[in-house]
């Protein structure tokens, strides 16, 4: 009888351990403090992976390339980056998919120096300059080399080189690294605010992307590998759930409201200009996490233009994202 209750105790125990096991995931983002991954760290401090037995390790690189990087790898089960990488992997052979879509437009600017502003008067007119990217292969840089090329501007018209986002981008600009760069919130602000770079390009905004890129184009989300996900669909459910009910609050709260939630360093000393920010472009954020039915073919015209991977390749954008998982988190 012990033997059975013991046996019984054993198997119950391995069982939760097993579970638990399952439960830990570690999570790499492509910038934590830039706005367009805020949800990653929005859900951490309102507790929701915890609210759904999640042990989540979050770590932080400076450039979406490296958390693609990381995921091939194995170092992590799951990335928080730019769509975009989805279909860049599939070109190489790789699969993996958005889980939950956080964004309908990349929430990217491409600034201009202040030295060289008054004669910028589109991307046609940085032949010739250094255009700063947050990393070589990141999102930043094909959205820089698409827009080059929709002005006219062949791969040797521009140089590229990353400079990573704020203080280093910044750093950048002021000592002449660069002549203009892409970038986001809160970068975007405060290289305005020094009066080091004026605005050219603005994705933003959905009107703005489309203008720019010809539709809507989902940028940061939650994507893993589409073989890890076949193989732990309840994990992937919770994050899942844990992100949707995060965007949630995002739509229902005020930027006011959203900045109380995040760490003082999250403001870079300014968190007047950090709600300001993210008041102007929270509207890039998606409700409930699906993606827009007409992005990918977007992202997918994007890269073909370019990425030598893409371009000519059979893409099955079907296995690069999938809306199961968070039409079951709103409740479908």
């Amino acid at each position: 009888m012990k033997k059975l209750l013991l046996a019984g105790f054993c198997l119950a125990f391995c069982s939760a351990a097993a579970a638990q096991a399952d439960d830990k995931i570690s999570i790499v983002v492509g910038g934590m403090n830039k706005q367009i991954y805020l949800p990653a760290e929005l859900a951490v401090k309102l507790g929701y992976f915890q609210k759904e037995g999640l042990d989540v390790n979050i770590t932080d690189q400076q450039a979406g390339v490296d958390g693609a990087t990381a995921l091939l790898a194995g170092e992590v089960q799951g990335v928080v980056g730019f769509y975009d990488h989805t279909i860049d992997l599939q070109g190489k052979g790789k699969y993996a998919e958005s889980i939950v879509q956080f964004s309908r437009a990349p929430g990217e600017v491409e600034l201009v120096s202040s030295k060289i502003a008054g004669n910028v008067h589109s991307f046609a007119d940085l032949k010739g300059d250094t255009l700063g990217v947050t990393g070589l292969g990141s999102s930043t840089n094909f959205l820089t080399e698409y827009l080059a090329q929709q002005a006219g501007l062949g791969s040797s018209d521009i140089s590229t080189v990353g400079v990573g986002a704020g203080a280093t981008f910044i750093g950048a600009l002021e000592h002449g690294q660069i002549q203009a760069g892409m970038t986001t919130e809160p970068t975007i602000s405060k290289a305005e605010s020094k009066g080091l770079a004026k605005i050219l390009v603005d994705l933003r905004s959905e009107a703005g992307t489309r203008a720019a890129l010809g539709g809507p184009y989902p940028a940061a989300c939650l994507y893993m590998s589409n073989a890890y996900v076949a193989d732990h669909p309840d994990v992937t459910q919770k994050l899942a759930d844990a992100f949707v009910l995060t965007l949630h609050y995002i739509a229902t709260h005020s930027a006011a409201e959203i900045a109380d939630q995040l760490p003082a360093d999250y403001y870079g000393g300014d968190k007047a200009g950090y709600i300001k920010a993210l008041a102007d472009e929270k509207s890039m954020f998606t409700p409930d996490g699906i993606m827009p039915a007409d992005g990918p073919a977007t992202v997918l015209k994007v890269l073909s233009s370019f990425d030598p991977g893409v371009k000519g390749a059979s893409i099955d954008l079907s296995k690069t994202y999938t809306t199961s998982f968070a039409t079951k988190a709103n409740g479908g």
